[in-house]
């Protein structure tokens, strides 16, 4: 049994790695809930009770792990204070993603590294880790040369105040009333925008570098060229993602359905004689990563194309991280 703590229980995040302890029945010593000042004297409801929330201020022994999901400044701003209590700490944030000293997990992917910490885990970024469930068994048979990325991502991936304005907003556009932003930037409703991340010398944006830097690091391999453009579409909680992967040797549909069919944490979902493959909506709520619609690129050899959907809420950010606590303590 363990002394839990979730960083960000208020968020949408910290909410569904709440419901995930419970759900997946997480041996819980004590549980105890941290989140802004704004949240003090609020409660969090689990299982059966009422957890208060606290701030990262009157966090105190005993802890053993602790899921900080409350953002790149809170990680590094509370980063020694944190190690001093010597729990696991499984980030979420982008902050310490690249710290060569500090695993960068997908359990279905790269276990192994967690052999390695020092008591600081990342938690890979959202598009990354979909991208990636999908391709590591076809890396494993084939390697990995050259992956060309498109991402389609939803409003969950810029919190749950970006999902409640992209609500508003749809019922304001609806209502042909007026409506004023506070977190998204641009228009959102029944619109699409180039990823707001801040743009970098080399004209990318900081989440298309991410899918670059966090895969080689992720498959160990500096060699593999990520070609990335990400896109906010106004879904709630799924991302999409059209993947065209290159790879050093032969590799068939045939073979890649065989090799995805078996892997872990992946579903193939399609029904090719109506032209149904997977959708946002397929994913909401669930555990798997969808894949369909592998298709044969016929513009170069030993190339494919796959489309993948997935939960950003869920595999995308809170399932991983409850998965790298049960590879932990399992």
């Amino acid at each position: 049994m363990y002394h839990v703590a979730v960083v960000g229980a208020t968020g949408a995040v910290g909410q569904e790695i709440l419901r995930l302890l419970d759900q997946r029945a997480f041996p819980i010593r004590t549980l105890r809930c941290f989140a802004s000042l704004r949240s003090l004297g609020t409660f969090v409801p689990f299982q059966d009770k009422q957890i208060p929330i606290e701030t990262l201020d009157c966090l105190s022994a005993p802890l053993d792990l602790i899921f900080l999901c409350a953002g790149s400044k809170i990680s590094k701003d509370y980063a020694d204070s944190l190690r001093r209590f010597e729990a696991i700490v499984i980030d979420l944030s982008s902050a310490f993603r690249q710290d060569p000293s500090i695993p960068l997990v997908i359990p279905e992917v790269n276990p192994h590294a967690l052999d390695n910490h020092s008591g600081w885990i990342c938690n890979p970024n959202c598009a990354t880790i979909l991208m990636l469930t999908v391709l590591f068994p076809l890396h494993a048979q084939a390697k990995l040369k050259r992956i060309v990325i498109s991402t389609y991502q939803a409003a969950s991936g810029a919190g749950f105040k970006a999902m409640e304005e992209l609500k508003e907003e749809m019922k304001a556009y609806l209502d042909g009333a007026s409506y004023t932003r506070s977190v998204i930037p641009h228009p959102y409703a029944f619109n699409l925008f180039l990823h707001n991340s801040p743009l970098q010398p080399n004209d990318y944006v900081e989440e298309e570098l991410k899918l670059l830097y966090e895969t080689r690091k992720i498959l160990e391999d500096s060699s593999i060229r990520v070609a990335a453009t990400c896109v906010r579409v106004p879904i709630l909680r799924c991302h999409s993602e059209s993947i065209n992967a290159e790879f050093h040797t032969p590799l068939s549909k045939e073979e890649a359905y065989r090799l995805l069919q078996k892997a872990p944490g992946v579903q193939i979902l399609e029904h090719r004689e109506k032209n149904r493959f997977p959708m946002p909506i397929d994913a909401l709520g669930k555990d798997p990563v969808f894949c369909g619609r592998i298709r044969q690129d016929l513009s170069q050899p030993n190339t494919l194309d796959l489309w993948v959907v997935g939960d950003q809420l869920l595999k995308g950010a809170a399932l991983n991280a409850i998965q790298i606590a049960e590879r932990l303590t399992g």
